[in-house]
């Protein structure tokens, strides 16, 4: 009797293993692999150019994938849940982003964490619904350049599943022309397979009177690299930048950098023990026509490692914020005002920041 209970445990065991060498198997075949540069589709139809010498709002905001408001803690951030949010509160979440950003009412607007088939998010189609209601009669173009589309994520338990997501950028200006840049990926098989392909999300828009254009760059940086994956990005990201200004043309990267600004002051968020580091973008090293722009009267990030529900206003000695989305702007733009929104991380774990420029 022992060794039928024996023998059926260990064939329980290989059957478990056979299928898991398959679903590795299939997962590399079905990897996730762009090119180097990418054609992204223009979606909508607006035709007027970026103007000079008029004030332009620029808008970033990681949404969480609609998933990771105040009530959310999140596995990877030192938190229990990998399912972070039913289906009512992924559309709570995302009308309520919805409605703050159609009252700040932004010229261009640089979204990350937009899913748009995922399990996360109940497989909600967060990029046609900001489309339809921020887009509503043809206000806005939008390009959409996928950094994470894996069939099935087969980790924790219960598992991610399948993800559909990338960055999401809007316009009420014309983009003439988008590309999808792949960036250095710091993994190797098999974790590579299952994560994410960070990219840039490069938009060129033409400028009235002009041959120059705005290049308008969508980004979100590493996260849970060692450190190398986040340098070779930041620097392929300085390099792309720099190709454009020696060009003439007016540039603006914005997003989740995932890395804080070495001009920024940061000492009022401090970070508490055993936290996820952010890392940092020494911005002497980088080119001098560069402005590296973040606003830390608010913090833009709040640490995943349990819910935000009941704290009362910012707590930096018992909660872990961050400063990691921003924007790079080129010198010939002119940098009226700077805003980090406190939202009070009611909807994602990341404020939305504003900005305020004027092309020179």
């Amino acid at each position: 009797m022992l060794m039928k209970i024996i023998k059926t445990i260990l064939g329980i065991i290989g059957i478990l293993i056979i299928l898991f060498v398959l679903l590795i198997g299939y997962l590399t075949l079905a990897e996730y692999k762009p090119a180097a540069t990418e054609p992204l589709e223009v979606q909508g139809d607006v035709t007027a150019a970026v103007p000079v010498n008029k004030a332009l709002r620029v808008m970033t905001w990681n949404v969480g994938y609609g998933a990771l408001g105040d009530n959310a803690d999140f596995f990877m951030d030192g938190g229990s849940h990998v399912n972070t949010a039913t289906k009512e509160r992924v559309e709570e979440n995302m009308g309520e982003m919805e409605n703050v950003i159609s009252e700040y009412d932004p010229d261009l607007l640089l979204l990350q964490e937009v899913d748009r088939n995922s399990y996360r998010s109940h497989h909600i189609n967060e990029m046609a619904e900001f489309q339809e209601i921020l887009g509503a009669g043809g206000s806005m173009v939008s390009t959409f350049a996928n950094n994470h589309k894996v069939a099935f994520v087969p980790y924790p338990m219960p598992p991610i599943g399948k993800v559909d997501a990338g960055v999401m950028t809007m316009s009420a200006y014309q983009i003439s022309e988008a590309s999808r840049i792949q960036l250095p990926i710091p993994f190797t098989w098999p974790l590579r397979i299952a994560n994410l392909k960070r990219c840039l999300a490069v938009n060129r828009l033409p400028v009235e009177g002009s041959d120059k254009e705005l290049v308008l760059i969508d980004l979100h940086l590493e996260a849970y690299d060692s450190g190398e994956g986040k340098v070779a990005q930041t620097k392929m990201l300085a390099d792309l930048m720099k190709e454009e200004l020696d060009k003439g043309n007016y540039v603006i990267a914005g997003g989740d950098f995932n890395q804080t600004f070495s001009n920024v002051d940061t000492s009022m968020y401090p970070e508490l023990p055993d936290m996820w580091h952010c890392g940092r973008i020494e911005t002497s090293e980088l080119d001098s026509r560069l402005q590296f722009l973040m606003d830390n009267r608010v913090p833009t990030c709040r640490s995943l490692d349990r819910p935000y529900e009941g704290v009362n206003g910012i707590d930096p000695e018992s909660f872990q914020y961050y400063m990691i989305d921003g924007f790079i702007v080129s010198d010939n733009i002119k940098v009226e005002n700077l805003t980090t929104h406190d939202q009070s991380f009611a909807n994602s774990d990341h404020n939305p920041v504003t900005m305020e420029v004027t092309l020179q």
